[in-house]
């Protein structure tokens, strides 16, 4: 995962209405409901063995350590509320767009005349919806972070760089360097 990726999982997770659940025996047996009741699969998924997420459910272990703390509140926040995120995403693909804040290093391809010297800026900027929707998709189908990258450079060209098309028309940027990288919707 990327930068542009996580960036995206937590703003969905913001979409959520309740908290997930908060003891490791909740949050086991929420993570077996989601594998279809199996242990292995959740074992897989949180790096440890099979027989220690049996003990866990049995009620034998009651305290992990904090490496599985850390991944079962990573894997539950995956699994918790997947149809109110999966709201969110639409409604920010179909009517509202989203809001991507980045301190990152654009690459210019300028017209002659005019700077291409790449640097680093902190913007703040609201994407509309036919780039929050294919930003989406994207991820859905696997793309890769450079390919995010490209879709937001290109939003941010258009919406910012470029206002809509009222200036600087020769104008292409890319992102070359991302510090710190968020979005909401």
């Amino acid at each position: 995962m990327g930068d542009i990726d996580d960036a995206i999982e937590r703003a969905g997770y913001e979409a959520v209405t309740k908290a997930p659940p908060k003891t490791p025996l909740a949050q086991m047996r929420l993570l077996l409901k989601a594998e279809k009741g199996s242990t292995k699969a959740v074992a897989d998924r949180l790096g440890i063995s099979q027989r220690t997420v049996e003990r866990y459910l049995k009620g034998t272990f009651k305290r992990p350590r904090q490496a599985l703390r850390d991944a079962l509140l990573r894997e539950v926040r995956k699994v918790w509320q997947p149809r109110v995120r999966q709201q969110a995403r639409k409604k920010a693909a179909t009517s509202t767009g989203l809001t991507v804040e980045t301190r990152a290093r654009f690459g210019y391809t300028a017209p002659i005349g005019t700077t291409d010297d790449p640097r680093m800026r902190r913007l703040t900027v609201h994407l509309p919806p036919e780039y929050a929707g294919r930003l989406f998709d994207a991820q859905q189908a696997g793309a890769s972070d450079q390919q995010l990258r490209g879709i937001v450079a290109e939003g941010l060209q258009e919406i910012y760089f470029k206002d809509n098309g009222a200036r600087a028309d020769g104008l292409e940027v890319a992102i070359t360097d991302i510090d710190y990288f968020d979005v909401s919707y």
